[in-house]
């Protein structure tokens, strides 16, 4: 079986412009491909995970990935899939935000000896003269197709800007640019990109009369159809500051039963023969299925050493009076233990809850314990008298979060 083949065994080709191309291409190594990342946060997530994964599997087939992050096109702000205009971000957020993403594609991609590339695409778009772009790129691009864009579709009622109404050409000129500089003949996307990645396609063959080639990844979805790698408190990130790595072992712990195989093909490396095996496994066995899952995602982000740690405190948590040392700990001086800390303050610090309101709506729709107590007083104060018997103050959100408190 080639890399194209397992590529569509595991469920990840949603869209392709010539099957026949680009399966002769990644099957014999001579993909020269690349996916985009726009550096809008100062961290990757979920949402970038699987492409990150597809980077690996290619690479490791003997494939060469370029790996561009969008300095310049996070100037701008892609549409696709949002219902309002995205933030904008100052130069200075965007060097930190890159620097972040850097550190992290290391993790899964090899840039060692040339077989892999980084590149800013703020490299040679910033510096591009307006008039030079509209004489070199404007005649090529339809405004009626553009506007016919799946990309543009769903920003129409609300307003969209010219601002973004420009991004679609912007990342087309990416592909043309790595193209003729890096002899890139692959793109890659999430199936919301697809517009986009067929305006560079037709671009390098309009302007240099050859082919290029684009296939979009499928997007994670759950079994309701929502995009995965929400949680009520926002992104599940990579970084493990912001998303701590027994964190996102627990979200991949309590995917839906009506998930979890999919995640797996999807998402780990694990062979299809191992994960065939799974496919009639139900109830408790399930339970297992998600224990492999977290297991395998949180060794491919964090590591075997916090992967093993996660799925030790996970499992001694739900153990007979077992906590676990290793469950996210805040720490806070003895003196303001002893002075008390209010049940917002605590969700928040422990980021719990993202604000004291959210906090507040979750003690009031009964979503919050302290040492197994639901917690129904949005004034409710804690403190060393609190402990329970491993010396900490737990706290549980939901069915899915939990957290420890104790003092320095």
């Amino acid at each position: 079986m080639g890399i194209y083949e397992e590529l569509q065994a595991r469920g990840l080709i949603a869209q392709v412009t010539d099957e026949d191309r680009i399966r002769k291409l990644v099957n014999n190594g001579e993909a020269v491909f690349y996916i985009g990342f726009d550096p809008t946060a100062d961290s990757l997530h979920v949402g970038h995970f699987m492409a990150l994964c597809l980077m690996k599997r290619l690479q490791e087939a003997g494939n060469k990935p370029i790996a561009l992050i969008g300095g310049g096109t996070a100037m701008i702000g892609d549409p696709s899939g949002k219902s309002d205009m995205r933030k904008m971000l100052t130069k200075e957020q965007i060097d930190h935000n890159i620097e972040c993403f850097k550190k992290q594609m290391a993790n899964f991609i090899d840039f060692s000896d040339d077989k892999a590339i980084l590149v800013n695409n703020a490299d040679w778009i910033l510096d591009l003269n307006y008039i030079d772009v509209l004489r070199e790129v404007g005649p090529h691009f339809s405004v009626n197709r553009m506007l016919a864009a799946e990309c543009y579709k769903q920003r129409m009622e609300k307003g969209l800007s010219f601002l973004e109404f420009n991004y679609m050409i912007m990342q087309s000129f990416d592909f043309y640019k790595l193209f003729q500089d890096y002899g890139c003949n692959l793109q890659f996307g999430g199936d919301d990109q697809w517009s986009n990645m067929l305006g560079g396609t037709e671009l390098i063959r309009r302007k240099l009369g050859e082919d290029a080639s684009a296939m979009t990844i499928t997007l994670l979805l759950n079994s309701e159809g929502k995009k995965m790698g929400k949680t009520v408190s926002g992104a599940v990130w990579l970084d493990p500051e912001k998303t701590s790595p027994y964190d996102f072992y627990q979200y991949w712990r309590n995917v839906d039963d009506a998930d979890v195989l999919k995640c797996i093909k999807m998402l780990t490396f694990l062979p299809l023969e191992e994960i065939a095996k799974m496919e009639d496994w139900e109830g408790s066995q399930l339970n297992k299925a998600k224990e492999i899952l977290a297991f395998e995602l949180t060794k491919l982000v964090h590591g075997e050493e916090e992967a093993v740690k996660a799925d030790t405190a996970a499992k001694n948590l739900f153990a007979k009076g077992g906590v676990s040392g290793d469950i996210p700990t805040t720490t806070y001086p003895q003196t303001e233990l002893d002075e008390g800390k209010d049940i917002l303050t605590l969700l928040v610090d422990t980021k719990l809850a993202s604000s004291r309101g959210e906090g507040r709506r979750l003690v009031q729709q009964n979503g919050v314990s302290i040492n197994g107590e639901k917690v129904t007083d949005i004034n409710a104060t804690f403190t060393t008298n609190d402990y329970n018997e491993d010396g900490v103050i737990l706290i549980k959100k939901g069915k899915k979060a939990f957290h420890q408190v104790k003092a320095d």
